[in-house]
């Protein structure tokens, strides 16, 4: 769902863009909360010191699996949007600047979603899935039994609905500066119908990622916090739940695998699907491109300003190999996301740092 340049107008595209500097804004502050920047609880500090890590990581397996578009419909395809993904794994805050990292590698060297467009993008692909999934969800766990499975169910249906309602955000923002004139409840009806189908991939994928984290190490799971396992007693050979009354003080869930396992782990996979998967992803127009040439809203796109980088449309200038192409392109892509990530949420844990620093001393 990657708007080019020249389908949105450029008082609405600067609009969107002050929206998405405000956003980013706002979620460079968050993102120091959700790993414990501005807490005292202990608790806080410590589940941010342990997620923090992961905000990275979870940038370049955004990246490396929004290369793997798959088939949705007779000649569409649907790619990860990642959202939610990102929100309940490291937080919606820390979500939305993942995200944003992530389409801004793309945009600057992939041409991959219009520079003039970035605001629109991250509107709508950053803020718009990340507050919907992250609000359903917690209305969801809220409601369901504090289990790892109820945190699975709620991934799959909160990313399910963050991509109809992107699609929503795109139609709307399109409404008010769209530069083609076409009726737009056919622009609406097309994108929200594609758009369902390709959340039914977007959740698997989320249920899945999330589940897999949960599996190994849910103390790192954003969205899993506070899920602890009973104290148990050996009876007779055989593990058993201690009685409630005598059980209140619980233990936290045992970590199986350590973090720079996981992480090793989670940057090997988002290499393999970018650098090797991603040749046999469908080469279909996604949601977007097919809905635009349907209704014509494309007809004023513009060259991207970047069509001339060495990586551009995923593949490496002067490698004539398409498949070595593509794979050195997602495996640069995927290594630079990685950095630049990891670099944004270094300075935040910086800046957490020096905003605890006088407060521990003020406690000396």
């Amino acid at each position: 769902m990657h708007v080019p340049d020249g389908f949105i107008n450029a008082p609405t595209s600067a609009v969107t863009g002050v929206v998405a500097a405000g956003a980013i804004a706002v979620s460079l502050r968050g993102a120091r909360r959700e790993q414990g920047g501005t807490s005292r609880s202990s608790a806080a500090e410590s589940g941010g010191e342990r997620t923090a890590p992961l905000a990275g990581l979870v940038a370049a397996f955004i990246f490396a699996v929004q290369m793997l578009n798959f088939p949705v419909a007779a000649g569409t395809s649907g790619h990860l949007l990642g959202g939610a993904l990102a929100a309940i794994l490291v937080g919606p805050f820390t979500g939305v600047l993942c995200v944003s990292v992530v389409l801004l590698m793309q945009g600057i060297l992939f041409a991959d979603g219009g520079l003039t467009a970035l605001g629109v993008n991250v509107t709508d692909m950053a803020i718009v899935t990340t507050v919907v999934a992250y609000a359903v969800f917690r209305g969801l766990v809220k409601v369901l039994p504090r289990t790892r499975r109820s945190v699975t169910v709620a991934s799959f249906v909160a990313a399910l609905l963050s991509v109809p309602a992107a699609a929503v955000a795109f139609t709307f923002v399109y409404w008010i500066g769209g530069t083609t004139d076409v009726a737009i409840g056919k622009v609406a009806t097309a994108m929200v119908g594609v758009h369902v189908l390709i959340g039914v991939g977007e959740a698997a994928i989320t249920a899945l990622t999330v589940g897999a984290v949960i599996a190994v190490r849910p103390d790192l799971v954003y969205g899993a916090r506070g899920l602890q396992q009973r104290l148990k007693l050996r009876v007779n050979g055989a593990l058993v739940d201690v009685p409630a009354a005598e059980g209140a003080r619980t233990a936290p869930v045992a970590a199986r695998t350590s973090r720079r396992t996981l992480w090793v782990t989670g940057l090997v996979t988002s290499l393999v699907l970018a650098g090797f998967v991603s040749f046999y992803a469908s080469a279909s127009p996604d949601g977007l491109e097919k809905v635009a040439a349907d209704q014509g809203i494309d007809r004023k796109t513009e060259q991207h300003a970047s069509s001339d980088s060495p990586l551009a449309d995923y593949g490496v200038e002067d490698v004539t190999n398409a498949r070595l192409s593509g794979g050195l392109a997602g495996v640069i892509g995927v290594g630079v996301t990685a950095v630049a990530g990891s670099t944004v949420f270094w300075v935040v844990r910086r800046r957490r740092a020096a905003d605890v620093s006088p407060t521990a001393a003020e406690n000396v």
